[in-house]
């Protein structure tokens, strides 16, 4: 249900170790009381924004365990000062989660984007699901129609049949618009 998201609390590496003993490094879970069909990699684009995902990790850790999901959290660093480019990182999110288990859903999450519910469901559907639809910033509605940016969900086969996300988006958006458009 609805949750109090505050971020005057002081988290650190240790207070999520603590709060969160199930979770095995490399930010793997899996449920110890059911076998979950959803195999889902977490995969974040990331550069220089360390108390966002601290934060992330603290909120979004216990939705997923309470989702009984087999998940992994994969954060992609892009290293310099350079463009960002968030497609890029998404791409290599998903081959590297790939090398490591054979997942069957894959969320691609900003790192500053906290469900304020948490029925939220982080999971694959039949079609490729835009999980963020409603967002603060945005008046808690969306600035068109046809906007997939922010978090959303894609299976595996998906993924791979519109091709991954386009790499030639450098900096802040387009490449939400273009998966959009790929799979419609």
């Amino acid at each position: 249900g609805p949750m109090l998201i505050e971020f005057n609390i002081p988290v650190d590496l240790e207070l999520l170790a603590k709060e969160n003993p199930e979770i095995r490094m490399g930010g793997r879970h899996t449920p110890k009381d059911c076998l979950s069909p959803h195999k889902v990699a977490v995969i974040i684009p990331f550069r220089n924004r360390q108390e966002h995902l601290k934060y992330w990790l603290y909120y979004l850790h216990p939705i997923l365990q309470r989702q009984q999901l087999d998940y992994g959290i994969y954060v992609i660093n892009q290293a310099g000062d350079g463009m960002f480019n968030r497609a890029k990182l998404l791409n290599i999110g998903f081959q590297e989660a790939l090398k490591d288990y054979d997942y069957n859903c894959f969320v691609f999450s900003d790192v500053d984007l906290i469900p304020m519910d948490d029925h939220n469901a982080y999971r694959c559907f039949p079609q490729p699901r835009h999980i963020s639809v409603a967002m603060d910033k945005f008046g808690f509605s969306l600035p068109y129609v046809q906007y997939f940016g922010g978090v959303s969900a894609l299976s595996k086969q998906q993924f791979l049949t519109i091709n991954g996300f386009p790499n030639n988006y450098w900096g802040w958006g387009g490449e939400d618009d273009d998966i959009y458009n790929r799979w419609e």
